[in-house]
């Protein structure tokens, strides 16, 4: 037998007040005294009451939702973000709803434009040059951006990319390497950042950067590169990848060419995934807290759709992490 399902008018006749007290009340949009609180919290439990969440939106103007846009959701850099930004949505009752661009700038207008429809506020990382997203201010959402800002006037988060940059490549000089190179992905605002902090500690000790470019942020990118850095006359004897998952690939792809690393070059990364420790030999990388800043880009954005005004910049410090695909040179 089908057991019939409270309303919000059972609540209002069992409380001995309005449908209107009640539905004001269970969504917080007004306080009453003590006692009408404590009688109609009895009655909803009593009665097992579940608000209805469509009409909980229409009452207050809030979804409860929070929308949030990667560029790569494969990327373990951006699950770990996610997995942060999820744990700090869950805690202050909010759901979470996922965008994968996919690296692809074409989308990222149109799939923003349809979640901020539904959503309370928007968490974004973009390809897109700052002077292209001014349609992003006009949504009407509260917004947290990934990644430096000059112009527009959206809170942002970053991790500090120059000094994670700064201190991979101290490790590198410290350990005797005379030919560095950097695998660089000119589309990431992030790349110019990084590329600062190469640049500023091999020009304090009077050495140049290599620079190769990449096309895209993947594994398999940095795979195909591979023969062309090692093959193409006198090889570095270190390089940095953009990120984790292209030195992954470039490991890989070193091996069958006959090198032996590190032994014939070190190789570091970006970013701290997971995979990087079960290589071999396993990957030296600069840990940007990405479930931390996931984390702190939610709570941002959850102060500002709350009223409060939270700092309009965090930046997040990184942390180097030594393996064994960096040793030092004779």
């Amino acid at each position: 037998m089908k057991k019939n399902v409270a309303t919000i008018r059972d609540v209002a006749a069992a409380a001995g007040v309005s449908t209107a007290t009640v539905s004001k009340f269970v969504n917080g949009a007004q306080r009453f005294s003590p006692a009408v609180e404590a009688t109609i919290t009895e009655v909803i439990a009593k009665l097992g009451y579940r608000s209805n969440p469509l009409a909980a939106s229409m009452i207050t103007g809030r979804t409860k939702s929070i929308g949030l846009s990667v560029l790569d959701v494969s990327n373990p850099h951006f699950t770990s973000i996610v997995k942060g930004a999820n744990r700090v949505a869950q805690a202050h009752g909010y759901t979470l709803l996922l965008v994968d661009t996919e690296e692809n700038p074409g989308r990222e207008r149109p799939l923003l434009e349809a979640l901020s429809r539904r959503v309370d506020g928007m968490i974004v990382f973009s390809r897109m040059l700052e002077e292209e997203m001014d349609w992003m201010t006009e949504l009407g959402k509260p917004l947290v951006f990934f990644g430096r800002l000059n112009r527009l006037e959206i809170p942002w988060v970053i991790s500090d990319d120059h000094r994670g940059a700064y201190m991979l490549t101290r490790h590198l000089v410290s350990l005797g390497h005379k030919r560095i190179a950097y695998l660089s992905f000119p589309r990431s605002r992030r790349d110019e950042e990084r590329l600062g902090g190469i640049r500023e500690c091999l020009a304090a000790h009077g050495m140049e950067l290599i620079v190769h470019e990449s096309s895209a942020p993947t594994a398999a990118e940095g795979e195909r590169v591979c023969s062309a850095i090692m093959l193409g006359g006198e090889h570095p004897d270190a390089l940095i990848c953009y990120n984790d998952l292209m030195a992954l690939g470039f490991m890989k792809a070193a091996q069958p060419l006959g090198f032996k690393l590190p032994e014939d070059m070190s190789v570091a990364g970006f970013d701290n995934i997971q995979y990087g420790l079960y290589t071999s030999p396993a990957l030296t990388t600069v840990d940007l807290q990405s479930e931390r800043m996931g984390a702190a880009a939610m709570e941002k954005l959850i102060a500002t759709i709350d009223g409060k005004a939270p700092p309009t910049t965090t930046m997040i410090e990184p942390q180097l992490i030594l393996r064994g695909s960096t040793i030092k040179r004779n």
